[in-house]
């Protein structure tokens, strides 16, 4: 990635809406203000089952953590775009079953800045960069980054329900962050790749929330894709089972505690993959 390309650092705003506040507000969080409930009303006159979504997908982030911690014995966690703090967050999971796991935060959203450094400052082993998540470069130069992320130690970089806020024209676009980070990851040890991503099979629902987002925000949001693009994003990597899915049926937790989606006009795809060396 070009060392000289330059990012703007996002401004707090309350009466702009803004996709990590928006989200929060959907998880049931306290960060958000007017313009955000104002947004997510709009966006669920075109999406209704939304808020469902929102939840599978923070579920879907719970079982993709500790399956990692658990199974495949990650201990590092680079956490790209990972909004607000809720209730069981990346670092809660994974060190409750390992409590050496390092966790590492990006996001250029400056309210996420102070929610997750207010959260985190007695955890040694978790921090919080702001930086946007497309400036691979700065964030592996990144002093906390340097002391949390070692090499020989197996490592997980998450794109969970982030990379539709990239667009297919930016730069570098989805494909060519996440094959940069993939890139950067210890090299002395397995690492996995985690994403999931908004898609819909109806045009209408992808043009209508892609033209509402941007609106919204100024222009500063991606894209809703399909599927197929979504699988690309995986291409020589070696998938685990049980493949890129909605993210509901990925490894699911007893049936009868999981969100329920009731409409499917868009759902979160993805999944989890070992990078090749």
């Amino acid at each position: 990635m070009d060392s000289e390309r330059k990012y703007e650092a996002r401004d707090f705003d309350p009466d702009e809406p803004s996709v990590a506040r928006m989200y929060d507000y959907l998880l049931g969080g306290v960060h958000h203000y007017p313009a955000d409930r104002a947004g997510v009303e709009q966006l669920l006159m075109i999406a209704p089952s939304t808020e469902a979504v929102a939840k599978i997908n923070r579920a879907f982030l719970g079982r993709i953590v500790r399956t990692l911690v658990e199974d495949y014995g990650v201990r590092q966690f680079l956490d790209h775009g990972s909004g607000l703090p809720t209730q069981q967050n990346v670092h809660q999971i994974a060190q409750a079953i390992h409590p050496d796991c390092r966790v590492v935060y990006i996001d250029n959203d400056p309210m996420v800045l102070g929610a997750g450094r207010s959260l985190l400052a007695e955890n040694d082993r978790t921090a919080v960069v702001h930086a946007d998540m497309r400036d691979t470069d700065g964030i592996f130069s990144h002093p906390e980054v340097e002391r949390l992320i070692k090499p020989g130690v197996k490592t997980a970089a998450l794109f969970v329900s982030v990379l539709h806020c990239i667009r297919d024209d930016s730069d570098p676009s989805p494909a060519e962050l996440v094959r940069s980070v993939a890139d950067r990851l210890p090299q002395d040890a397995d690492s996995y790749m985690v994403i999931s991503q908004l898609v819909s099979d109806r045009r209408y629902v992808r043009d209508g929330i892609t033209q509402l987002m941007a609106e919204l925000t100024h222009n500063t949001w991606g894209q809703v894709r399909t599927a197929e693009e979504v699988l690309a994003y995986f291409d020589g990597m070696d998938i685990l089972n049980p493949g890129v899915v909605e993210v509901s049926n990925w490894r699911p937790a007893q049936t009868g505690l999981r969100p329920i989606q009731k409409t499917d006009e868009w759902i979160e795809y993805g999944g989890v993959a070992h990078i090749r060396r």
